[in-house]
């Protein structure tokens, strides 16, 4: 039995860690698909657990290799999930997770129509903002590009196959197990 894809995409500072971290303590058969980027670690990130930090020569030589299932650049770095390991899992009849923006997202449900998609929603932009700025690790400019971004993402939302308002996270993660367990494989 091979298992099944869940993509869970939204805007910077919506909570999406905070939901996946609460999601897996639910699963019995989920993994998180850890992504490949060129951005620097934040304070508290690990290698090989939060992200894959690479260098810029180290990405691009795994693009041309076409090592990613996709991959993708925002905010002036590239991010991209490892095809071999997400494969590997899948036919182990594990279910994988992907966190991804929404240029990866479209890469993959291009691929793999079977996957599932869920967009994370803010409840409010005031709310995205405020959290965005709680955080202490961005810049202005950072913090305006990405809430211009927000505006992007939330006209690509209309693409995913569900989305859930970020309101509450019991809420929302029982929203998320609920299509989980509706979809697994």
């Amino acid at each position: 039995m091979t298992g099944r894809l869940f993509i869970i995409s939204g805007s910077s500072g919506v909570g999406k860690g905070t939901l996946i971290k609460e999601l897996l303590k639910k699963t019995d058969n989920l993994i998180l698909s850890v992504s490949s980027t060129t951005r620097k670690p934040r304070l508290g990130e690990v290698h090989g657990i939060n992200y894959f930090f690479v260098t810029k020569e180290e990405f691009e030589n795994d693009i041309k290799k076409e090592l990613f299932l996709e991959w993708a650049e925002f905010g002036g770095n590239k991010y991209g999930t490892n095809k071999k390991r997400v494969q590997e899992a899948l036919l182990e009849g594990k279910n994988v997770l992907l966190e991804i923006e929404v240029q990866g997202a479209k890469q993959i449900k291009e691929r793999m129509p079977e996957a599932i998609t869920i967009f994370i929603l803010p409840p409010t932009r005031d709310e995205i903002e405020k959290r965005l700025r709680g955080r202490g690790t961005e810049t202005e400019e950072a913090i305006q590009k990405r809430l211009l971004a927000i505006e992007f993402e939330s006209k690509e939302s209309e693409q995913y196959d569900y989305k859930v308002v970020n309101d509450d996270i019991g809420r929302a993660v029982e929203e998320i197990f609920e299509i989980y367990k509706k979809h697994k494989g």
